[in-house]
């Protein structure tokens, strides 16, 4: 695989006016529609995928433009500081974590199997970690893959999978032996319209709403050698390894979803009035919108380090989980200010702040838990 072809400003420019052309003409007249429905259409995927939005760094051969992550967390920026909370986790799993695992770990035949289509949008990816007794502890999963002549017959089940009514492939992770522990856990890629993949209900949430968050069943799900995802026994090293850019980009669309946040209520603040003047008149409101952007601006360059450390492939978990437990905290302390600048009516749902609140809590959550990122950092101190 060649190296990543870097764009100029004006080319990435382009690319970012398109992409928010996309946003503005496309999503932003249904949004509002999709998260009262509780899901986006399917069809969206193939709209983004028409785009070029969807998998941008991957190489040529696959469909991919060959071009810098960087592009990648352009898109997810964009989408997160549009208020589409829903979509960028959507597209973060697809683009940033499914398509690279089968980058990285695939052989040949399950690059060549997935990802053109993951990049038209034909195929969407979901990644199936978590379980109802398994979620930051990986190693107490209880998916089973059992070796039967030349198949693996599956049988388990996740929860809180992103894009699981619309996933057609999903990067599994089992049980291969039980009693190894970390080294007894293997990927499989899994087709999911094979027989014996069940999809369980949508899950209603807090916030993210569009987003298709569902229970999944494998019910004696056959697959084979060809399937296993990075070797067998190698599941959770294989997990840990990939963890980095995945909390990258996740810490990349908390900064965009905040700095989303913050231009509404500059804007609100600027017109709203309030004992004869604008809200942004009075010493408090300036002072917190003062805070604020030094906030966002701190975690932003936070953010640009570490995608030139990751794209020099010197990124290390700790400084992932740092950015990912810095920005998912701040979003959260934007998201409360921004609610309280706008006063009454920042707690009405028409209003788009109210969703960005919303939208926040989960940040501090998924991909894993503020609590679980200290845990890891302070592993590097001491």
């Amino acid at each position: 695989m060649n190296q990543p072809m870097q764009l100029d400003g004006q080319e990435k420019q382009l690319f970012i006016d398109n992409l928010r052309r996309f946003l503005a003409e496309e999503v932003a007249p249904h949004y509002e529609g999709w998260e009262k429905a509780g899901i986006w259409p399917r069809s969206l995927w193939r709209q983004f995928g028409e785009q070029g939005f969807l998998c941008v760094d991957m190489p040529l051969e696959y469909g991919g433009y060959g071009v810098s992550f960087e592009l990648s967390c352009v898109v997810i920026d964009e989408v997160s500081r549009a208020g589409f909370g829903a979509l960028a986790s959507g597209l973060s799993v697809h683009s940033d974590i499914v398509a690279p695992y089968i980058l990285n770990l695939g052989s040949e035949d399950q690059r060549q199997r997935f990802l053109p289509g993951m990049v038209s949008g034909d195929i969407v990816g979901a990644i199936g970690m978590t379980e109802p007794s398994a979620g930051s502890d990986l190693q107490r999963i209880k998916t089973q893959a059992v070796k039967s002549g030349d198949v693996y017959r599956i049988n388990g089940q996740k929860t809180f999978i992103t894009n699981g009514q619309h996933c057609d492939l999903i990067v599994l992770a089992t049980k291969t032996d039980p009693n190894q522990g970390a080294k007894g856990m293997t990927l499989f890629t899994v087709d999911c319209h094979a027989s014996g993949f069940v999809r369980g209900r949508n899950l209603d949430k807090m916030g993210l709403h569009s987003g298709d968050t569902s229970e999944l069943f494998f019910d004696d799900l056959e697959v084979s050698a060809l399937d296993v995802l990075g070797g067998e026994g190698q599941g959770f090293i294989n997990m840990m390894n990939e963890l980095p850019r995945e909390r990258l980009i996740l810490g990349v669309g908390c900064v965009g979803a905040a700095q989303g946040a913050f231009d509404l209520t500059v804007d609100y603040v600027s017109e709203r009035m309030a004992f004869g003047q604008p809200v942004a008149g009075f010493q408090n409101t300036r002072y917190k919108l003062a805070e604020m952007k030094t906030e966002i601006e701190l975690c932003r360059a936070m953010a640009e380090k570490y995608t030139v450390s990751f794209i020099e492939g010197t990124l290390t978990s700790a400084e992932a989980s740092m950015l990912k437990l810095a920005a998912s905290e701040m979003q959260g302390r934007i998201a409360d200010q921004c609610v309280q600048l706008h006063g009454g009516y920042g707690y009405m749902s028409e209003y788009p702040i109210s969703r960005a609140f919303l939208d926040a809590r989960i940040q501090r959550i998924y991909g894993g838990t503020s609590e679980i990122m200290k845990e890891l950092i302070s592993r590097s101190i001491v």
